[in-house]
């Protein structure tokens, strides 16, 4: 081969590197949109404040997540993490049922989509229904935890907690008491 062929060869090379390395950092990332309508700065100039805000995710396997709050407020220290007032969050898993949350206050990182969900907090999907003051989730690995006057309701049964763990893909569910020595309250409804 001429040094001409092997000088265009290498060139081709080098060029579909660097695209597929752009495409890797740019493109192939969770995609992530943010809806504001109104943006509005809070007299304490180290925060600010953002009325009625939606954010959407997606994962690489197509479950989405979307959470909405009347006001969110940015701490200037950390831009990814907003304090969040009137939550309503809907968790969409692929093949799987939707997942409803509501609570009156959150913590929600922008950039891992982690929340923690705070005060009335109500987790709500088809036949059940689980109630309590706290709630972490994490979207990327699909795990929650919900504790504090833990009511869970399936049917025809209602339970009584200090924790309940599940994971949202599969709703694997498990329901504890802080105290080993204290059981979990079961009462039937009907």
């Amino acid at each position: 081969m001429s040094k001409k062929t092997i000088t265009q060869v290498l060139m081709v090379i080098l060029i579909a590197i660097i695209s597929l390395l752009f495409y890797l950092k740019y493109f192939n990332k969770n995609q992530q949109s943010l809806i504001i309508e109104k943006l509005g700065t809070s007299k304490n100039t180290s925060s600010n404040y953002i009325d009625n805000i939606s954010y959407t995710s997606l994962d690489a396997k197509g479950n989405e997540y979307q959470i909405t709050a009347t006001q969110a407020e940015i701490d200037m220290d950390n831009p990814n993490v907003m304090f969040l007032e009137n939550i309503i969050a809907y968790i969409f898993i692929k093949d799987s049922d939707t997942i409803k949350i509501t609570s009156d206050f959150g913590k929600y990182n922008s950039e891992n989509y982690d929340t923690i969900f705070s005060k009335n907090v109500i987790i709500v999907y088809p036949g059940h229904k689980i109630t309590g003051e706290y709630f972490d989730f994490s979207f990327l690995s699909n795990l929650g935890t919900i504790s504090t006057d833990v009511i869970y309701i399936a049917d025809d049964t209602k339970l009584f907690a200090d924790r309940v763990e599940m994971n949202i893909k599969t709703k694997d569910t498990k329901i504890f008491m802080n105290d080993n020595t204290k059981k979990v309250l079961v009462v039937g409804t009907k």
